[in-house]
C-alpha cells in the first residue's frame, strides 16, 4: 500500500479496538477513548516510522499517553488540594464588597499622601513589575539607589496606611453647612 491514507485506514481498522481495550483497562471510558484517539493521531504523525509489527508500537504509545494523562490528573488533584486548604469559610463566603470599597478608599488616600516620586517608583516595581536595574534605567538613578528609594516610599505608604484618613471633604461640607 503506497498511499498513506489507506495505509493509516487499515492500520487503524486493524488494531483500534486492541488499543482501545488496553487503554480501558487503565482508564475510564472517556479517557481510554481520548488515549486510543491521540495514539492514532501520534501514528498518523509518524506513519513512515512505524514499524513492521505495528500493534506493539501503538500500545507503547497508548502506554506513555496514559502516564502522560495520569500525572496531570494527579497535579490537577494536588493544586485542588493545596487551593481545599488555603481556602477558608469566609473565601467561600464571597468577597464583602463594603470592605472592598473601603479598602480601595484606604490605599487611594494612602498614595494621594504620597509624594510624586514615591508614586513612581512603586509603580515601577508593582505595577510594571520592573527588576531595580531597569527602573532604575527609567528614572536616571544606580539600582541600589532605586532600591533605596522604594524600600523608602514603600515605608512612607505603610505609615500611611497606618494612619487614619482625614475626613472626606463631603463630610467636611456636611459639617460646616450644619453650623
Amino acid at each position: 500500500m503506497k498511499d498513506p491514507a489507506d495505509r493509516f485506514t487499515a492500520l487503524y481498522d486493524r488494531h483500534y479496538r486492541n488499543v482501545l481495550g488496553y487503554a480501558l483497562l487503565r482508564a475510564g471510558q472517556d479517557a481510554a477513548e481520548d488515549v486510543a484517539s491521540e495514539t492514532f493521531l501520534v501514528a498518523w504523525r509518524r506513519l513512515g516510522d512505524l514499524p513492521d509489527a505495528p500493534l506493539p508500537w501503538l500500545l507503547g504509545v497508548a502506554r506513555n499517553l496514559l502516564h502522560k494523562q495520569y500525572d496531570s490528573g494527579r497535579r490537577r488533584q494536588a493544586l485542588a488540594d493545596r487551593i481545599a486548604a488555603a481556602t477558608t469559610a469566609d473565601d467561600l463566603a464571597g468577597p464583602d464588597v463594603a470592605q472592598g470599597v473601603v479598602d480601595r478608599a484606604a490605599v487611594r488616600a494612602a498614595l494621594t499622601a504620597l509624594g510624586e516620586r514615591d508614586i513612581e517608583v512603586i509603580v515601577l516595581a508593582t505595577w510594571y513589575d520592573l527588576a531595580p536595574r531597569d527602573a532604575a534605567r527609567v528614572i536616571g538613578c544606580s539600582a541600589t539607589a532605586f532600591t533605596v528609594r522604594l524600600h523608602r516610599a514603600r515605608k512612607r505608604l505603610a505609615r500611611a496606611l497606618r494612619t487614619p484618613p482625614a475626613a472626606p471633604a463631603r463630610t467636611a461640607l456636611i459639617q460646616e453647612r450644619a453650623r
